[in-house]
């Protein structure tokens, strides 16, 4: 009966054993061969001696990543050989018979490599994918999987999926089409989420639904986005938001605690969306990092510094200074670095005074501003930041959008640069509330759902809808750990006339509505409860607690950055065939 490698330990010395798995490692020394054997559970040193011919012949012949089965004895290490680092480094198994199962090509990369390109992991997949770093990410993600479908099940969720081919609807972002063959010139969407159906399930009766559910989303891709994605979709009746975050946020701390064995707080902080905007420059802020933003927008009015009374006396404008303290000690070259930095945001510049003496006032401060800014400014500035000698304090002025964006991404990067992350406590979820229904889009002149269409509004403010659109708040909440949003929700518009008002403030016609959701809407005239619900994101919640800086480490298969497979080589052309039993033909082919 075969044994784990891993799992041998001292209890078993002296028994006969049989292991199967991957050469690790393999060793001559001086005529005894010794081989690292790994399977699923870890490794085990498996000696050949050369007294035994056998098995030594074929430990000799052995490679890396051979396939082996031994057949030995478990005996303890030699006295000074034992490995600590090791759970089987106490013991080792002597063969007396080793059968080489398969045999191994040259690889591509060695297994132990740390520094592998991501074009060659990718291509090599199945290789990739048996290192010990890759195995662990995998079954974390199993292990996730496997807590939060159990803590669901426990609380009467019913597991239901959702089509995959759908239809095209026009929120969000680009579809994946696919061709239909039995109505030509006729098209499926895959569903980059699961939400007109999980509402309908409201609608159904179910309660309570969730899904492991697999998502598709035609978009340029980064370290955190893939064409295929998985979210875990949940859906509940006669909750409000209280109820649902309450639940939702229990169910994170049990995943913690289970897999991590790492306790979350409880509760959770919570934050509207307008106070993360003024203290952190962000909606999904990284509370293990100790700087804030402080508001100086009332106090630049007056002054004739431009730079600073301009957006301060525009509506949609703001000014806002980042106290870095012991940030005195950077450099120039370090200060025009961080000004290149938030240009990339949109930032035309940044303001910085450098401060030497805090009692001195101006005479302690340090900045080719000073001269335009008056002495009570000043002092207004140091108190509201709370200066300190040596300290640092940089300014963002301009519209609203590039300040927040521009100080919030420098506010995070100064954080990881002076070591100003909090690694005592290394889990800060939040929650963040009140959002604005809509934002407005100054590129097409309307108004855009801040989330999504079907997202309800707070009832206070309904009335508001057509009149002051931009003051409407939703029934909206995310939740954001380490500065990322692993997951969002809302409660959802339940009653067809509140649904069509809505879109009609986002130039969705009835018409259009009607054609895009008509079936949705339909479903609304018969006794549609009160419901909400959240997506998280599984890749992003999976990479964070491997603490992997790309989602494309705990998936197994995944699309490089141009969405291409580099293992299979998709996309790939077809048949000219199937292109016409789908009535299609591509650009370089002539009709005919």
């Amino acid at each position: 009966m075969r044994q784990l490698c891993g799992r041998l330990r001292e209890d078993h010395i002296g028994q006969p054993v049989t292991v199967k798995g991957w050469v690790l490692n393999r060793r001559d020394h001086g005529g005894v061969v010794f081989i690292d054997l790994r399977d699923r559970s870890g490794q085990v040193q498996i000696v050949a001696d050369p007294d035994a011919p056998g098995p030594f012949e074929a430990a000799d012949m052995c490679r890396s990543e051979f396939v082996l089965e031994v057949l030995g004895r478990v005996r303890v290490r030699p006295e000074g050989t034992a490995n600590p680092e090791l759970e089987t480094g106490q013991i080792e198994v002597l063969a007396d018979e080793i059968r080489i199962l398969n045999r191994a090509e040259p690889l591509p990369f060695q297994m132990d490599a740390t520094e592998i390109g991501e074009a060659t992991r990718l291509r090599y997949r199945y290789l990739d994918l048996r290192r010990p770093s890759m195995q662990h990410a995998i079954r974390i993600r199993h292990r996730i999987v496997s807590t939060l479908r159990r803590y669901l099940d426990e609380r009467e969720f019913t597991e239901i999926e959702t089509p995959i081919l759908t239809r095209s609807t026009p929120e969000g972002a680009r579809d994946y089409l696919v061709p239909s063959r039995t109505s030509p010139g006729n098209f499926f969407a895959l569903p980059q989420s699961p939400q007109l159906f999980k509402q309908l399930l409201m609608v159904s009766g179910f309660e309570r639904y969730y899904q492991i559910a697999r998502c598709f989303r035609d978009e340029d891709l980064r370290a955190d986005r893939q064409p295929e994605f998985t979210q875990l979709d949940m859906e509940m009746s006669f909750m409000d938001e209280k109820e649902i975050m309450a639940l939702c946020e229990s169910m994170i701390r049990s995943v913690f605690k289970s897999v991590l064995d790492a306790d979350l707080p409880d509760p959770f902080p919570r934050l509207s969306y307008r106070e993360a905007m003024a203290r952190f420059g962000s909606d999904r802020p990284d509370l293990r990092i100790d700087l804030e933003l402080t508001e100086l927008t009332d106090a630049m009015k007056p002054v004739e510094f431009k730079v600073f009374s301009g957006p301060a006396n525009d509506p949609e404008g703001r000014v806002a200074a980042l106290h870095v303290p012991g940030g005195g000690t950077l450099t120039r070259s370090q200060i025009d670095a961080y000004t290149a930095f938030v240009a990339q945001y949109g930032a035309r510049g940044l303001a910085y005074i450098k401060v030497n003496d805090v009692p001195k006032g101006r005479e302690g401060l340090q900045s080719p501003i000073l001269k335009f800014l008056p002495d009570d400014v000043l002092e207004q500035i140091l108190h509201r930041t709370g200066a300190q000698d040596g300290s640092m304090i940089f300014f963002g002025s301009g519209r609203r959008e590039v300040v927040n964006d521009s100080l919030g991404a420098l506010r995070e990067k100064l954080g990881a640069d002076l070591g100003r992350v909090d690694t005592q406590c290394p889990w800060r979820p939040l929650w963040v509330t009140d959002f604005p229904l809509v934002e407005w889009d100054r590129d097409e002149k309307r108004w855009q759902a801040l989330h999504h269409p079907f997202t309800a509004p707070r009832p206070e403010h309904v009335d508001s809808l057509e009149h002051r659109p931009g003051e409407v708040l939703s029934r909206a909440y995310d939740m954001v750990l380490n500065g990322t949003e692993i997951g969002g929700g809302s409660v959802r518009i339940h009653r067809p006339e509140l649904q069509q008002r809505i879109f009609d403030l986002l130039g969705i016609d009835a018409e259009s509505a009607a054609e895009k959701f008509g079936f949705l809407l339909e479903s609304f005239r018969f006794g549609a409860p009160p419901h909400g619900g959240i997506a998280f994101g599984l890749d992003r919640l999976v990479a964070m607690m491997c603490e992997m800086e790309s989602i494309r480490d705990v998936i197994a298969f995944p699309k490089t950055q141009k969405a291409s497979c580099l293992l299979t080589e998709a996309p790939g052309s077809v048949d000219p065939v199937q292109l016409r039993e789908l009535g299609l033909r591509t650009k370089t082919q002539r009709p005919g």
